[in-house]
């Protein structure tokens, strides 16, 4: 009887070790946690936040820890794999106002709000549910990096990409890539477009302040700053672009051959002008020109110059 009640206990006191070893949480520089009640006789409320880089903390029997990103996040859009996100290689194709698929490039800067009121908030919203991965996984955004990337591109995505539309939208290709100009011009004459480029990134950031917390129910996310990396051309207009500025090329290079030819004439004309007036001088010129070591010089005559053989 007695090694019965032994077992158990022992088998009851598993549990209460397991929740009391899991009970104890820290974070480290980089990593707020937000931690929910658990366990058969609590219920599932934020129980606490623990900030960055905290020491060993008591966070209860059994609850669960969500950890957020602490340190400013980043979030690329480009056609560069080497520094893409874990979404991959991505580029927003947006249309210009004269109708040009146009492929924006850029940067989110942002830091995920570490106010604790608003961090409850933030894992009431999100943190109970799941958002689909690139792979198709379902993942809470306190997953990892896929995690939060996961939250990021159906969360905050949409409304970067409607700032972009609305901005790119409204310019011509031309004002965005300056080669595009020559498409509508065979003057070589394109402009510079980096006052429209910060236009549309200033605009961008302005729109992104203000509908962002809307859209997400809360100013989760703070010093958001957009950076325009780069606004590309479709293949088969950066084509055309590309036998355009070849085609100027070519014109140029004809252009040039045909001023060289014409200043070489008329030197021509002002020397043969010159010798007209001074006969002697031709004569000097004659002379000058003619190979070193010559024994026989007979102007008129066939064999006028004779070199000697060596």
């Amino acid at each position: 009887m007695r090694t019965t009640l032994i077992v158990i206990a022992a088998i009851l006191s598993i549990p209460a070790l397991v929740g009391l070893v899991t009970g104890l949480e820290r974070t480290d520089g980089g990593e707020v946690a937000v931690i929910r009640d658990g366990g058969p006789f609590d219920d599932n409320k934020v129980r606490q936040v623990i900030d960055p880089a905290s020491g060993l903390t008591w966070t209860g029997w059994w609850s669960s820890t969500h950890g957020y990103p602490a340190q400013q996040r980043f979030y690329t859009i480009t056609a560069d794999p080497r520094r893409a996100t874990t979404l991959g290689v991505d580029v927003v194709t947006v249309p210009s106002s004269d109708g040009v698929n146009l492929g924006i490039e850029g940067t989110l800067y942002f830091t995920l709000n570490l106010d604790h009121g608003t961090l409850k908030t933030f894992d009431d919203k999100y943190g109970t549910r799941t958002f689909r991965a690139q792979d198709g996984a379902a993942l809470y955004p306190w997953d990892g990096d896929e995690g939060w990337s996961a939250f990021f591109g159906q969360a905050v995505r949409p409304v970067i990409d409607n700032a972009l539309r609305s901005e790119i939208g409204a310019m011509r290709c031309g004002e965005l890539v300056p080669s595009c100009s020559l498409l509508e011009s065979t003057a070589l004459r394109p402009q510079s477009s980096n006052t429209n480029l910060v236009k549309v990134q200033n605009a961008v950031n302005a729109t992104l302040a203000r509908e962002l917390p809307g859209t997400l129910g809360g100013d989760f996310l703070t010093g958001l700053r957009f950076t325009l990396a780069r606004v590309t051309l479709p293949a088969e207009v950066q084509k055309a672009v590309d036998r355009s500025l070849a085609a100027g090329a070519a014109v140029s290079e004809a252009q040039a051959k045909v001023e060289q030819a014409k200043a070489e004439a008329a030197a021509n004309r002002a020397r043969q002008e010159g010798y007209d007036k001074c006969p002697a001088c031709a004569e000097i010129e004659k002379l000058r020109s003619l190979p070193q070591g010559i024994t026989v010089y007979a102007p008129g005559n066939p064999q006028s110059v004779v070199v000697p053989a060596r």
